[in-house]
């Protein structure tokens, strides 16, 4: 009995630990539905309106990761995917500068095609890797990443274009914040999921990509019907 006891404990003690990140997902759950319902203002945080001070500017570029529900599982999934290598939060950091670099082109007005399209695919490969536990290596991910990060932040700069200085770089700075922010995270849980779950029974981690890759697909049927 005591042989059988001490074998189960740790299964206890780890549910418990991943019981934040088993929610967190749910939360992705219920948010996937407003991909469906307003897939455009989920991408307009200021009604569409251009900013025209620092404080517009900067709240607009908060909020766009956070209400855009296909961005924000972007985020997430690349700080959860980054938890899987040694000092992965760089991964993240990658990312967040190739977003930069990524709405710099929009606003040079060059064009990268089928930008939202491509966005949703990547959703649907990462949440997919996070889902069968796969893992590219280091220069792989970083390659996945840095592709990402640029139309992803491509994306991004649509809502910016137009703008004048100051409310330019507040949304600059505000959404790479908070991108960073959701990565870094996202990949703190991570690393304690890894840490406290065996690799084997790490059903939070898939859990979490499973619904990634839900959102994904609904994002991805969203641009073929709008």
């Amino acid at each position: 009995m005591n042989l059988v006891f001490t074998k189960r404990q740790p299964i206890h003690s780890t549910s418990g630990q991943s019981s934040h990140f088993t929610t967190f997902a749910a939360l992705l759950i219920a948010l996937s539905t407003l991909v469906i319902t307003t897939p455009v203002l989920a991408h307009h945080p200021m009604g569409g309106k251009i900013s025209t001070n620092f404080i517009e500017g900067f709240l607009s570029g908060i909020a766009h990761p956070i209400i855009g529900v296909d961005h924000l599982a972007f985020i997430v999934a690349v700080g959860l995917l980054a938890a899987s290598f040694p000092k992965g939060v760089w991964v993240s950091i990658v990312f967040v500068i190739s977003a930069l670099l990524g709405t710099g082109i929009h606003l040079q007005s060059i064009n990268l095609p089928i930008a939202e399209i491509i966005v949703a695919v990547l959703i649907i490969v990462f949440g997919g890797m996070l889902a069968i536990k796969y893992r590219p290596t280091l220069p792989g991910m970083l390659f996945l990443t840095t592709s990402a990060g640029l139309f992803h932040g491509y994306a991004y700069g649509e809502l910016i274009v137009g703008a004048t200085t100051v409310p330019l770089v507040a949304y600059l700075l505000g959404f790479t914040l908070v991108q960073l922010a959701i990565s870094i995270f996202s990949y703190r849980v991570s690393r304690i999921t890894l840490q406290k779950v065996s690799e084997q029974s790490n059903q939070p981690l898939r859990l979490a990509g499973f619904t990634i890759l839900g959102i994904g697909i609904a994002f991805l049927t969203n641009q073929f019907t709008l």
